[in-house]
């Protein structure tokens, strides 16, 4: 028994050694959840309306309003959500918010909006930074869709369902503010506050996934 036991401990060894780095790479890959697909435990809501959880999703409902998650700011991360609308509904991930805010238009003015709305130009729908640029590509979309926002520095990249559509780096040319609604021009915060839009009652949209991972 011992000489059997000896024989086999340098591959327990091993397999032991290759587990643990295979579960330290694993470690560093994965997203952390903000959302626990129960409650709204960690996130503070400002402005009309609401987000409510169903069936393991969040859900917006009236607004205008926005659900911002207070526990940290970020930047150099990737943020994902995976989201569905119904119909032609209208919503936004807001990235970017310098400081934690107690109304829901500061956000749409200091920080970006990376747009949810299939059905609006090229300039306001799904995955652009609201107003400020142009899609690369339009997405196929579905019923569950994935978003990815890539933070690194001054530079934002937005992909849905693996198609690029936003790569911006600050101080690029943007358009003018042509609408009131639009946001404000300017320098945005390296790193900040995330948020999820509801925008008015007609406008119903569904994440079941918003995570982060920060990169090195």
């Amino acid at each position: 028994m011992f000489k059997a036991f000896n024989r086999g401990a340098p591959w327990v060894a091993v397999l032991a050694a290759t587990c643990a780095m295979t579960a330290s790479a694993d470690d560093g890959g994965n997203f952390k959840p903000l959302f626990n697909g129960k409650n709204l435990d960690g996130w503070k809501h400002v402005g009309p309306g609401e987000f409510v959880v169903e069936n393991g999703a969040l859900k917006s409902v009236g607004g205008m309003g926005l659900l911002f998650y207070p526990g940290e700011k970020f930047g150099n991360a990737v943020i994902r959500v995976v989201y569905k609308v119904s119909g032609d509904s209208n919503s936004g991930v807001f990235i970017r918010i310098p400081e934690q805010p107690t109304e829901p238009w500061m956000p749409v003015n200091k920080g970006y909006e990376v747009q949810i709305d299939d059905s609006d130009d090229d300039w306001h729908r799904t995955g652009v930074l609201y107003s400020f640029t142009k899609t690369l590509a339009q997405p196929k979309t579905g019923e569950w869709n994935t978003m990815e926002i890539t933070l690194e520095d001054e530079r934002t990249v937005v992909t849905v369902n693996g198609t690029k559509v936003t790569d911006f780096k600050e101080g690029s040319p943007v358009p003018e503010k042509k609408q009131k609604h639009e946001p404000d021009r300017g320098k945005r915060a390296a790193s900040g506050y995330i948020g999820l839009q509801n925008h008015n009652d007609k406008d119903v949209v569904y994440f079941k996934e918003v995570s982060v991972k920060k990169l090195k």
